[in-house]
């Protein structure tokens, strides 16, 4: 197969690296975390910060529905949908949990997700099963993957009468998978299931329409690849579903006697005083990061999955190992079986990472996940590839990385162990 030539120049950034505040002296592979706020947006919430404190009597009570509601028709239309179906929530998690305690089960109902799900909403999920006596279904979507048809058919072979709602990712943390989660959502719409979509890595990396997607209920973040402000994400839920869509602190919203908006967005605009700076620096945030390429937001999206798969191909030569699923599933993160952890591993958590991932950024200054997935001692390397980031030093990565499986790691070279790991929805 001849590889099709790459629209943008990958051997150096796409645009200044200054421009964000990360450490110069780390090769930052790791944008999908937590993402990376550039200079000139912090910059914007400071400002924000700054006339909230002047006068917080105005700011809050006077002007700040008014901001919010800019932002939001910002945001939606960025995301393909209407502003009054979106609301500003801290996380796609704090989504995710907003959606499933809300919503009421009962014994024998089904709760669908797959084994690629996020952690923290996984256990939203188990939560609420719990407390209910649903029963949650696991689909085994496998990785390495043959391609999309194979993981609709999965996912739709578990559906049955009882299943109440799928929790599924748009774009998978572990794996980096893209789903074809319209055509899921359609599929399961057929047969009278709603679905909830964990979108937390997908708005920013590939192109969202929220009206195509057509999800009853759809988590993401803003702070991942639009580079908003930490503390920024949305939740946007169907019209006709609204109603029974709580914010998890109930407020003054609750009993308000307005009637000129809807209840669902009273109640999530305002759920207690909190900084909403990162909420009203998206605008920014998007105007910025697509001002960095000649064609807006589409070349930002395209150049980064470009340069994902370069990296995935040198790669997959260092580990020996074919693609783990076709191009038509890679965004702008691209994961890879590893081998195997050896010696004292740290307990899989948040918390703590890999041996071989803090050797990688002790001894070769890279910074980048490998993730116990399925299970320890099965590992992932993610990459993630940013504006900001270039192929060689992916390159540098693939030398690291054969240095290090052809020494494993047996303990922490040096120094303790990291205490961050895994992307944080």
């Amino acid at each position: 197969m001849t590889l099709r030539e790459p629209e943008f120049p990958l051997d150096q950034p796409a645009c200044d690296p200054a421009l964000w505040p990360l450490d110069p002296n780390v090769i930052f592979l790791n944008h999908g975390s937590f993402g990376s706020c550039p200079r000139a947006v912090i910059e914007f919430q400071r400002e924000i910060q700054n006339r909230l404190e002047r006068q917080p009597i105005q700011f809050f009570v006077r002007d700040l529905e008014a901001l919010l509601d800019q932002a939001r028709r910002e945001l939606a239309e960025f995301l393909g949908a209407e502003a009054g179906d979106l609301v500003f929530v801290p996380n796609a998690t704090a989504g995710v949990n907003a959606v499933l305690r809300s919503l009421q089960f009962e014994k024998g109902d089904e709760l669908l997700v797959t084994n690629h799900e996020y952690n923290a909403c996984r256990n939203a999920l188990n939560f609420v099963a719990e407390r209910s006596g649903a029963r949650v279904i696991v689909v085994n979507v496998p990785f390495p993957v043959q391609g999309s048809e194979e993981i609709v058919e999965i996912i739709l072979a578990c559906a049955t009468p009882r299943t109440k709602l799928a929790l599924l990712d748009h774009v998978s943390s572990q794996t980096g998978l893209v789903y074809p989660i319209a055509q899921i959502v359609a599929k399961l719409a057929e047969r009278a299931i709603e679905t909830l979509v964990d979108g937390a890595h997908a708005p920013g990396m590939i192109p969202v329409n929220l009206r195509s997607v057509g999800a009853a209920y759809y988590a993401g973040n803003c702070h991942k690849w639009l580079c908003a402000p930490k503390g920024a994400g949305f939740l946007h839920v169907r019209r006709d579903l609204q109603k029974l869509i709580r914010p998890l602190s109930i407020s003054h919203g609750a009993n308000s006697s307005r009637t000129d908006r809807s209840r669902f967005l009273i109640e999530f605009g305002w759920t207690g005083t909190s900084d909403p700076s990162p909420f009203l620096s998206v605008p920014e945030a998007l105007r910025f990061v697509g001002s960095l390429l000649p064609g807006g937001w589409p070349d930002v999206m395209k150049r980064n999955r470009e340069l994902a798969l370069a990296a995935r191909r040198i790669l997959c030569r260092v580990l020996n190992i074919e693609p783990p699923c076709p191009d038509e599933l890679v965004g702008s993160l691209a994961s890879f079986p590893i081998p195997d952890a050896t010696g004292e591993q740290p307990p899989p958590s948040p918390l703590y990472s890999d041996l071989d991932q803090d050797r990688l950024r002790l001894e070769h200054g890279i910074e980048v996940p490998i993730i116990p997935w399925p299970a320890p001692p099965k590992r992932l390397l993610r990459i993630s590839a940013q504006l900001y980031n270039s192929l060689p030093q992916h390159e540098r990565l693939a030398q690291a990385l054969a240095q290090i499986i052809r020494s494993p790691a047996t303990k922490a070279p040096g120094a303790e162990p990291s205490r961050l790991r895994s992307s944080e929805s």
